[in-house]
């Protein structure tokens, strides 16, 4: 008899503590699922068919509530070249946006609520450096569109870039095993105190799907590239076009910045920025070119050195509301000089 006691007793425990957890998981996806939203947007893509130009295309991802005002934190990827950008909440209601903030190269962004929500209680962000590699996390989010889907996982890495943007050390990304598809992009992750730990930026996969391998901006990042500093918003979609890429476009400098997108009633449309207009394969790489290629920001030159990205980023940061500020392009051949001024955002 003793024997099978202690046969069955590490059994029922086992059991016990599944279904703690599992009650303890039910009730903090009621508790936070309202807070997470979907994104949906409408952005100008080169037509699939030749000779159609620009057509609008939907775009979708998921965001988190984190603020009274209607504050949205999501990834920056998804909002960033977008026309017009709507908050779908659980209840099915579905409110207008606009982005304020975005940092393309930490892939974050806030967007602001046209009439905030007054029955929806806002996600808490963590302090995610109190979480550790092995602690248990979930996502919820709409992978394929399938809205408030959760997935649970653990944290399973720390990873930090190799350079560093706006004066922070480095940017860390939480890599996870809960699983993250198409659709998750800006959606949050959440520890088991039901807070924020980090917003999904990305998946490493061979076939388009969830292999194991999600990454996830911290919440402390996020925090301080966008809530701690003023984070300019451009509308740009480009690519960093240097060495042998910059020889193939003929660039009268070192580097150069591709605009291949930009959204309407942005900094870039003030601008009057040309996005691109053409796909192309080049070595590898797809982009849309056709477009302007900057060559200057605010009196900083585009170099080799990505770093100069981040001093662009500040000295716009830096601008005041009604300041003008220029920008130089390559476009057709030409050094042309953009001005506009700083609108509120």
């Amino acid at each position: 008899m003793k024997k099978l006691i202690n046969l069955v007793l590490p059994f029922l425990i086992l059991c016990f503590a599944h279904q703690i957890q599992a009650q303890q998981l039910r009730e903090l996806f009621s508790k936070t699922n309202p807070s997470v939203v979907v994104i949906k947007t409408l952005e100008r893509r080169v037509a699939p068919q030749a000779n159609r130009g620009l057509v609008s295309w939907p775009g979708l991802g998921s965001g988190v509530l984190i603020s009274k005002e209607g504050k949205i934190l999501t990834a920056a990827h998804v909002v960033q070249a977008a026309d017009y950008v709507a908050v779908e909440f659980v209840d099915g209601s579905r409110i207008p946006a606009r982005v304020t903030a975005s940092y393309p190269r930490a892939d974050i962004a806030v967007l602001q609520l046209d009439s905030p929500p007054p029955a929806v209680t806002p996600a808490l962000l963590a302090d995610s450096d109190q979480t550790q590699v092995g602690d248990d996390v979930f996502v919820i989010g709409a992978p394929y569109g399938l809205s408030h889907s959760l997935t649970v996982g653990h944290v399973s890495g720390r990873h930090s870039s190799r350079e560093t943007i706006a004066g922070l050390s480095k940017v860390e990304l939480f890599q996870t095993d809960a699983a993250i598809n198409q659709g998750n992009s800006g959606g949050p992750i959440f520890n088991m105190a039901g807070e924020v730990v980090g917003i999904v930026s990305q998946i490493l996969t061979n076939s388009g799907g969830f292999q194991g391998l999600g990454f996830a901006v911290t919440s402390n990042v996020a925090k301080k590239l966008l809530f701690n500093e003023r984070s300019f918003w451009t509308g740009i979609d480009g690519f960093m076009l240097s060495r042998e890429m910059a020889e193939v476009f003929n660039l009268p400098q070192p580097a150069g910045l591709l605009v291949m997108r930009t959204a309407q009633d942005s900094p870039a449309s003030d601008l009057g920025l040309h996005p691109g207009t053409i796909t192309a394969n080049i070595g590898g790489t797809e982009l849309i070119v056709g477009g302007d290629i900057v060559l200057e920001v605010a009196g900083v030159a585009v170099t080799e050195d990505l770093g100069t990205l981040g001093e662009m980023q500040n000295k716009l940061n830096e601008l005041k509301v009604g300041e003008k500020y220029s920008v130089k392009v390559l476009r057709l051949g030409q050094i042309v000089e953009l001005s506009a001024y700083v609108r509120a955002q």
